[in-house]
């Protein structure tokens, strides 16, 4: 069973795949994985390699990238999905790249589900300086998506440690978000790479209250304010990158 639900994934384009079992996936802030499918067993975690022009200098090509990637994770994993239940009877939950998640003031931030620690457990790749998965062919460079089963399948085997600590993400973030070894400081990053997110458009509705009709008709008019509807429309998009590019893992 695993070898033809692997070749039916690698035949629409998918880049790799693995098998985690359920209690393998260890993620320590997000919930439990019987919360997102009561009957889970197994994990397939989806990788994708991002398009060469994720790396583009101009950060509208950047983003269209990113955006082409997760239209097509979402078409893949929707199709994997009918084919498990159509074929095994499977009861499935998809987990997609990033969003929906429930929000909550007590987990700001936080996904309902961790593709990185999913992609760790099903032998995908190893946690690296940036507290990103490192995959032993793409590097960095490489998104996850995954389908939560009820099915039993034979997980894959674990991967080695790939990253040389070379310390070029931690040099290289101008957030400076990954100072601290094995933490991501989450408001540092997100501040720097989600400057349309929801705290900016919080911060602009605020600084609207108490202005003039005209000042605020200059405000709706300003390009912070179409960004900000832009971003909301699209998606949060992330605005840096640094990170994954300042990898060298996977370049040769």
């Amino acid at each position: 069973m695993e070898e033809q639900i692997r070749n039916y994934i690698l035949d629409l384009g998918v880049d790799d795949v693995g098998f985690a079992c359920a209690q393998d996936y260890q993620s320590p802030k997000s919930y439990e994985i019987t919360k997102l499918l009561p009957e889970a067993k197994s994990i397939i975690v989806l990788a994708f390699k991002p398009l060469s022009s994720c790396e583009s200098p101009s950060m509208s090509a950047a983003q269209n990238g990113y955006l082409d990637l997760g239209s097509f994770a979402r078409s893949a994993s929707y199709r994997i999905s009918r084919f498990l239940e159509r074929n095994y009877k499977a009861k499935i939950a998809t987990m997609p790249i990033a969003y929906p998640f429930e929000i909550h003031n007590d987990r700001k931030a936080l996904a309902d589900f961790s593709q990185r620690h999913a992609a760790v457990a099903a032998g995908l790749g190893s946690f690296g300086r940036h507290n990103l998965v490192i995959h032993p062919q793409f590097g960095t460079r490489v998104i996850f998506t995954s389908i939560i089963t009820n099915l039993t399948l034979q997980p894959s085997p674990k991967c080695e440690d790939f990253c040389t600590q070379c310390n070029l993400c931690v040099e290289n973030c101008p957030a400076r978000a990954l100072d601290e070894a094995g933490k991501t400081d989450i408001r540092k990053c997100l501040g720097h790479s989600q400057p349309y997110g929801l705290i900016a458009d919080i911060t602009f509705q605020l600084q609207q209250l108490g202005r003039s009709p005209e000042e605020q008709k200059q405000m709706l008019m300003d390009e912070q304010y179409a960004r900000l509807r832009q971003a909301a429309h699209l998606g949060n998009q992330y605005m840096c990158f640094n990170c994954l590019k300042s990898c060298p893992i996977g370049l040769a």
